[in-house]
């Protein structure tokens, strides 16, 4: 008797135990500017293990990973449990005038920038966000960029690492600012994904960022 439906369903069994485990993330080293109470954007008042821990136990419990902009880009969106307020809220007549901007190189390694926001004492009561919007990058694309960068491997091996957390209202991906699809554009040695400009994208960022403003 043959073999080979013995070996399949072995395969078989061998890839679905993979695929039922749950998946964890690590913590890339340009994630870590939000834990510092320096930083200008939206800060996390936890330390960047409890943070990795809590979006790995939701990940243990069934969160699951959404597609981003690219194939080496998830989103997994989890509660807002520490009661951190929105990262960006609407332009309105009454805010306009304390908008502020300013060049800002998000690394040493980086070009400046143009960036605009609104100091957060700026914005009035500000609600709870309801969610967390933490972004993936794949372990293969943030070595890209590491090596790209003149960067050491951080030696971590978590498939997915966070590069970003935003607090917001919504549990989908909001637009990327018109300047980070710029930057990406510019390629991994500038600090970029490398991924071109899709236009379409492009204006659908321009329409909401016309409409929206970050706080810090």
């Amino acid at each position: 008797r043959s073999l080979l439906p013995t070996v399949t369903r072995a395969a078989f069994r061998m890839m679905t135990t993979a695929s039922n485990e749950p998946v964890r993330v690590g913590m890339d080293a340009f994630a870590l500017r939000q834990f510092s109470p320096e930083y200008k954007g939206h800060q996390i008042p936890v330390t960047p293990q409890e943070f990795q821990d809590t979006v790995n136990n939701h990940l243990a419990q069934g969160a699951q990973l959404k597609d981003g902009y690219a194939p080496f880009c998830k989103h997994v969106f989890v509660p807002n449990w520490f009661k951190a307020s929105p990262g960006a809220i609407k332009i309105t007549d009454s805010v306009k005038q304390h908008i502020e901007s300013f060049y800002e190189a998000r690394t040493e390694k980086e070009l400046p920038v143009l960036v605009r926001y609104l100091p957060r004492e700026k914005a009035g009561a500000l609600p709870n966000a309801d969610w967390l919007d933490v972004i993936l990058y794949s372990r293969e694309q943030i070595r890209k960029e590491h090596e790209a960068m003149g960067e050491e491997d951080d030696g971590q091996t978590e498939p997915w690492g966070i590069i970003s957390i935003k607090a917001q209202m919504e549990d989908y991906e909001t637009p990327m600012q018109p300047i980070t699809i710029l930057r990406n554009s510019l390629g991994k040695e500038e600090g970029g994904s490398g991924v071109p400009i899709d236009r379409t994208k492009y204006a659908q960022s321009v329409e909401y960022w016309n409409a929206h403003i970050s706080l810090a």
